[in-house]
């Protein structure tokens, strides 16, 4: 074989080793082949989303060959559905009520439009309305955050849409409220140690690691919701769901509170690849114990109520998975 037909040989062959099969996110090849690259798109640091979507990736990166997954911190939801429809991530945590929203191109989304090339990939575990206020304000009910200093979440936040809502169906708009401050998780929890603000909703699953200390260091109120007025809310957006806080969840609150949820999903892209997809669905249950052994929540992430809720079309990949464990 001459020089000319073995250099030509080798070019072809560096070509070929450089090819990158399509679906799930970028891809490169090394010495052990393709990786795929999995972004996970979470929330704060100080919330829940954070530490499942570290759970979640420690799995795919341990039992998924060639893929390389990544949880990052974002501003949760809202963002994320942004993230996830410009292909910019391959997993999100949101909420389901901002998922609806998204698809329906409401609320959130009235003036940028419906958001359609989104799929449903698993419900995950009720996300509780947590409304807390220090105790040294005077609030116990809902009704006395008027003319009090509140965070409603940050701006655009689904947080803040379920602030909104609870006190629309109490009568209250931000107006009657000394001041609504748009804080993320971590911002309303330092506004609350230092007295700056008198209450706060926090939209995440229990425990919320940013109220737990917040309850180390103040005496603090979780202030319960009426059962008739959580009907109302319920009437009115069906996503909602009553849940208990139960007693001791945070220092000096023992008693049980009635309070509002709606669920925490995983949403991903349209075009995302359907074996893939399968794949992260499949072991995501399968190693399940890793989130568990993460955070208490892992304990509400069920196959069997893996659909329950479902806001949006299933992606093919997740819905493989789901007829093949047989679940409805």
């Amino acid at each position: 074989m001459s020089r000319k037909m073995v250099a030509i040989l080798l070019v072809l062959g560096l070509i070929l080793s450089m090819t990158v099969g399509c679906g799930g996110g970028d891809s490169t090849t090394g010495g052990g082949g393709k990786t795929t690259y999995v972004n996970i798109a979470t929330g704060g640091t100080s919330g829940t989303y954070y530490p499942l979507g570290g759970a979640i990736a420690k799995i795919y990166n341990d039992n998924l060959e060639g893929v390389n997954a990544n949880a990052q911190s974002t501003g949760a939801s809202v963002e994320n559905i942004g993230l996830v429809a410009k292909g910019e991530t391959e997993i999100a945590f949101v909420q389901s009520d901002i998922t609806y929203y998204a698809y329906e191109g409401i609320e959130n989304f009235a003036d940028s439009g419906k958001v359609e090339n989104i799929r449903g990939m698993a419900m995950l575990y009720p996300e509780v309305v947590q409304v807390v206020a220090n105790a040294n304000s005077g609030i116990k009910t809902i009704e006395d955050l008027k003319g009090k200093k509140v965070a409603v979440g940050a701006p655009g936040s689904g947080t803040e849409a379920n602030a909104r809502q609870i006190l629309g169906v109490h009568g209250i708009t931000y107006d009657d409220l000394a001041k609504a401050d748009y804080l993320s998780f971590g911002e309303a929890a330092d506004q609350l140690k230092d007295g700056h603000i008198d209450a706060a909703f926090v939209t995440a699953g229990l425990p919320t690691a940013a109220l737990v200390e917040v309850s180390q260091s103040n005496d603090i109120v979780v202030v319960a919701m009426d059962q008739a007025k959580l009907d109302a809310l319920i009437a009115e957006y069906p996503f909602y769901t009553g849940v208990t806080i139960p007693g001791g969840t945070y220092k000096g609150n023992d008693e049980d509170v009635l309070a509002a949820a709606v669920m925490a999903m995983l949403v991903v892209p349209e075009d995302l690849d359907e074996d893939l997809v399968y794949d992260m669905t499949k072991s995501l249950f399968e190693y399940r114990q890793v989130i568990i052994d993460t955070h208490d929540r892992g304990n509400d992430i069920k196959l069997e109520t893996a659909l329950e809720g479902m806001p949006i079309e299933l992606h093919p990949g997740a819905a493989k998975y789901y007829e093949e464990a047989g679940v409805k």
